[in-house]
């Protein structure tokens, strides 16, 4: 049997590990430093002596113990929090080891805590339950990397004073953290879809975890049509999965796609999951999104995509959840149905905005200047997007789009 990779692993494990540690101990930072310490340890020690038989109750074990010759150097806690470690005598108890619950989801829900704003949640639960840099959470806010860090510090120190028991919300509290919990996992899945760094095109473990872990919320919730909404986003974005891509690694854009790839299993699951939402009569953002992202799915070419009723739901869209990916991804549907000319004229108000320097805005404008007819304004723009993505598949894909028209130009 292959052994399984240290990266899949460590994916798998530590938000399990850290959630364990946390209740256990009620203290994120010191259980998050002694994850981190463990997993170091893990990776020295298992490269040299292989995998243990039971990983996650390693990790717990030493990382346990970390803690521990933590409290023992604190003079002034030392009575108390070492009573505590000894109580915990250091090793995996049964029932962590035979728990049916799901700590990733677990941990989900305790890092929205009732003592943090929602972006703040959102930006400690990626951290500790995505496992993403704090440089691609600040890319996914649209912030800086040191303003992300700053932000994720204050949340931990905020945890750490208000003296809130950190543990797992009861069941008439679910619905209070619910949308951090939802947008948290939205996130996770576009970083697993589209990565924003680095030289893959996508980080297929990050979508299928965040998939799964959606389905789990849907599970604890049944009916509930946002969580159903956010579900089938999720699934009718992934089921373009197969032909994202070309042989190489390289991008293929959803006009080029090959749709005969695409995974009519879950399309068709995604459209009645949308469906079922939107009967409900209560419509938030993951269901226009998902019935968005069905519109797409179900039309045989980009041409004959119900580009019109893609524009009503953007509309509707802005009305309840503006922001300025939205008015980006609407400017497209308002160029196929009222030409580039009205599309590029709404690309000006994001100008002066967070994306004006994004490379999203200079892609989707020079997409809409080569419809118009503007090559050189379009070459110009693909340039500063490849310039501005930190994604190597993205980059190259950017930089071929800039030489085709280049090479259309000089014939």
């Amino acid at each position: 049997m292959t052994p399984p990779s240290w990266e899949g692993l460590v994916r798998e494990l530590a938000p399990q590990v850290l959630s364990v540690l946390t209740r256990r101990y009620r203290n994120f930072a010191s259980a998050e430093d002694a994850v981190q310490e463990a997993l170091l340890a893990a990776a020295l020690q298992w490269q040299r002596d292989g995998v243990p038989d039971n990983p996650r109750a390693w990790l717990i074990t030493v990382a346990g113990r970390r803690i521990a010759d933590q409290v023992r150097t604190d003079a002034a806690r030392q009575k108390r929090e070492a009573a505590t470690a000894m109580e915990a005598g250091y090793v995996l108890p049964a029932d962590d080891a035979e728990s049916d619950e799901d700590e990733t989801l677990a941990l989900i829900f305790m890092c929205c805590h009732p003592s943090l704003t929602t972006s703040s949640a959102i930006a400690l639960t990626l951290r500790a339950v995505g496992g993403l840099t704090t440089a691609e959470i600040g890319r996914a806010f649209l912030v800086p990397e040191a303003t992300m860090a700053q932000r994720i510090t204050r949340a931990k120190q905020t945890i750490r004073d208000s003296g809130i028991p950190f543990r797992l919300p009861a069941r008439e509290d679910i619905r209070e953290r619910l949308a951090a919990v939802l947008h948290v996992l939205y996130l996770i899945f576009n970083e697993g879809y589209i990565p924003s760094t680095g030289e893959h095109l996508r980080r297929a473990d990050l979508a299928v975890e965040a998939i799964r872990l959606t389905r789990l919320v849907s599970a604890k919730l049944p009916g509930d049509p946002e969580v159903e909404g956010l579900l089938a986003l999720m699934l009718l974005t992934h089921a373009r999965r197969p032909a994202r891509s070309g042989p190489h690694g390289e991008m293929i854009p959803l006009d080029k796609q090959d749709r005969g790839l695409w995974d009519r299993s879950l399309i068709a699951e995604g459209v009645e999951l949308v469906s079922r939402a939107l009967s409900r009569g209560s419509v938030g953002p993951y269901q226009l999104q998902a019935a968005i992202a069905a519109l797409h799915d179900e039309a045989a070419s980009t041409e004959a995509t119900d580009w019109p009723q893609i524009l009503a739901l953007y509309s509707v869209l802005r009305r309840i959840a503006d922001n300025p990916v939205v008015t980006l991804n609407q400017a497209v549907a308002v160029a196929m149905v009222n030409g580039p000319a009205e599309g590029l004229r709404q690309l000006e108000e994001l100008e002066a905005g967070p994306l004006r320097d994004h490379y999203r805005l200079f892609a989707v404008r020079a997409h809409l200047l080569e419809l118009a007819g503007d090559l050189p304004g379009a070459m110009r723009d693909y340039q500063a997007a490849a310039l501005s993505t930190a994604s190597i598949s993205e980059r190259n894909y950017l930089l071929e789009q800039t030489a085709r028209l280049r090479d259309a130009q000089a014939t």
